[in-house]
């Protein structure tokens, strides 16, 4: 049996030992530069490139060890690290892109990515037609002879909206037109995007990969019968080497740790995640919840078939915003803070966090309402998240 046939529990743990030292931990090669001993440097003049080690903004060994882990976990036949999840998606852009081309993105994507679409893009000329995703014949009628990428979120961030990718990699296939998705929301122990044809996979390492709010980190993953082979090497060399957004190697080494636990604390997440999901659901002064898990869900067709479980994730709509941020204000245990996928619950008002810069009519139209609270479920005991949500929900009504 080889690696690539044992479980993803198994593989997310389990990688080969350094060469060198057997150590199974992999070192960290803490080192910008690297001594051109021996017939390194006509390797290098002869075109050799990743096959030896020239400069750390080119490539370090303890992120080519990352990199090889990630597109094993995820099922791709490759990966490139990035310095953030932004990094990951404007890298993956740019190397499919050119000005004049078109790209068909889903209207309600992180705030970061929305409004490089909605106004940055348009910089490099680029054109950008925003759609809802889960509307196929949307999607369909927006692609034009220009239209180069399809974008979409395996989960959308902050709405858990879930876009059948199947259908979607169907028609935009059948244009050659290339699939791209971030699944930052999900993880690769959630859902694994190549799967289902996706032909590039972005996403924020920094979250649920990492696991431990310590690091900063992008992945850019490759499965595609429309990219040449060489995309990511290219990518790497004519934009991230051009651009500089290399992942630093300490980052490397700890996000690389914290996926070799990535099964066991999604396991974990998700069901806190769906065992709250279900109380929120159920209680009087929560106006809706939003889980990929539940029946109630409206893409839970979608997710059922594309999410091993329903994810960490979740959004909750109470009475206004002003009760929203009372709540998070209110609570002991879960973490009032951006970003997620950490050990802790984490929590966050997303109209008036991540997406205070987009205008309110706008992130309606998104499905980024008054009053919507985003949860990242953490690993605590489920009882006591949902003894301080209880808590922090019978206060929200109460000036501090």
């Amino acid at each position: 049996m080889s690696a690539k046939d044992y479980q993803f529990a198994s593989r997310a743990v389990f990688y080969e030992p350094e060469e060198h030292s057997q150590s199974i931990s992999y070192p960290i090669y803490m080192s910008a530069n690297f001594q051109y001993a021996g017939d390194i440097y006509d390797q290098i003049v002869a075109g050799a490139r990743k096959e030896v080690n020239i400069y750390s903004r080119c490539g370090n060994p303890t992120e080519y060890k990352f990199e090889e882990h990630i597109a094993q976990l995820t099922g791709g036949t490759g990966c490139l690290a990035t310095a953030s999840g932004m990094a990951a998606i404007s890298h993956a852009l740019f190397g499919i892109l050119k000005a004049g081309d078109h790209i068909v993105a889903d209207l309600t994507t992180y705030s970061s990515t929305h409004e490089f679409f909605d106004h940055r893009a348009q910089d490099f000329g680029l054109k950008v037609s925003l759609v809802d995703c889960t509307d196929v014949r949307a999607v369909e009628n927006a692609f034009t002879a220009e239209t180069k990428v399809l974008y979409v979120e395996a989960i959308a961030n902050p709405t858990m909206k879930v876009p059948p990718l199947r259908k979607l990699v169907e028609i935009a296939h059948a244009r050659g037109i290339v699939v791209i998705c971030d699944n930052t929301f999900a993880s690769p122990a959630v859902c694994r995007p190549h799967e289902f044809g996706v032909d590039v996979v972005v996403e924020s390492a920094t979250k649920f990969i990492g696991g431990h709010n310590d690091a900063v980190g992008g992945v850019i993953t490759l499965k595609s019968d429309i990219l040449p082979a060489d995309w990511l090497e290219d990518v790497r060399w004519n934009t991230l080497n051009k651009l500089g957004a290399p992942l630093s190697p300490f980052n490397a080494w700890l996000l690389l740790r914290g996926a070799q636990t990535l099964s066991l604390r999604l396991e974990k997440q998700c069901a806190n995640a769906l065992a709250l999901a279900k109380h929120l659901e159920a209680h009087p002064r929560v106006k809706r919840v939003f889980y990929p898990g539940l029946p109630s869900h409206p893409n839970y067709a979608a997710a059922s078939e594309q999410l091993q479980g329903g994810g960490a994730m979740l959004s909750f709509q109470v009475a206004d915003e002003a009760s929203g941020a009372r709540l998070l204000k209110r609570l002991k245990l879960c973490s009032f803070a951006a970003s997620l996928g950490g050990l802790r619950t984490t929590t966050q008002v997303p109209a008036t966090m991540a997406f205070l810069d987009i205008p309110s009519q706008e992130r309606e139209a998104m499905g980024v309402v008054d009053g919507l609270v985003r949860f990242s479920v953490g690993i605590e005991h489920i009882d006591d998240i949902i003894a301080d949500v209880d808590q922090a929900i019978a206060l929200m009504h109460v000036d501090l």
